[in-house]
């Protein structure tokens, strides 16, 4: 059995929530799926008292988000905090210069400071994922990025807002 991937979470609102409850419901599913165990190891958020409807207790609980983020216990940082300046761009930036992978879904960071951090984590050897800022986490990166890895797309520009397209459907 391979090492478990060991989580730290910034941000514990709808989706940081969602995905505490997502690792706690299926985690033999993930482990199946994935061949690697998904662990969290430590979180963070604004309030620790707020109540989320999810079992935090068992996680290490920081302040701190950079903090978290430097940790050597946690192997990926997941940035759900939102804003595009302050302690997301912290944390995500002393992640990468860490050795850590970064998942995001700040729309925000991601369009003030997406292509330094892309960047970034280019030098140092990282991954940067942002699928859930895109359309509503539509897998449309991930499409475009493997599905037309053999064509010379040198640059895309766009709005991809999933809400719309879900609004578009439903008329």
């Amino acid at each position: 059995m391979s090492t478990p991937l060991r989580l730290g979470i910034a941000g514990l609102g709808t989706v940081g929530t969602g995905l505490v409850r997502i690792v706690q419901t299926n985690a033999d599913l993930i482990e199946r799926r994935a061949g690697r165990r998904i662990e969290i190891v430590a979180v963070s958020a604004r309030s620790r008292t707020r109540n989320r409807g999810v079992d935090i207790s068992g996680y290490d609980w920081e302040d701190d988000p950079v903090a978290m983020a430097r940790r050597a216990d946690v192997d990926l940082v997941v940035e759900l905090m939102g804003g595009e300046n302050g302690p997301a761009k912290a944390l995500t930036e002393a992640a990468m210069q860490g050795g850590k992978d970064v998942v995001t879904a700040n729309k925000a960071l991601l369009a003030i400071h997406g292509q330094a951090l892309a960047e970034a984590a280019e030098a140092a050897g990282v991954a940067l994922r942002f699928e859930a800022a895109v359309a509503g986490g539509i897998p449309v990166v991930k499409a475009l990025a493997e599905g037309l890895a053999g064509n010379r797309i040198t640059r895309i520009k766009g709005v991809m807002n999933g809400t719309c397209n879900y609004i578009l459907t439903r008329m």
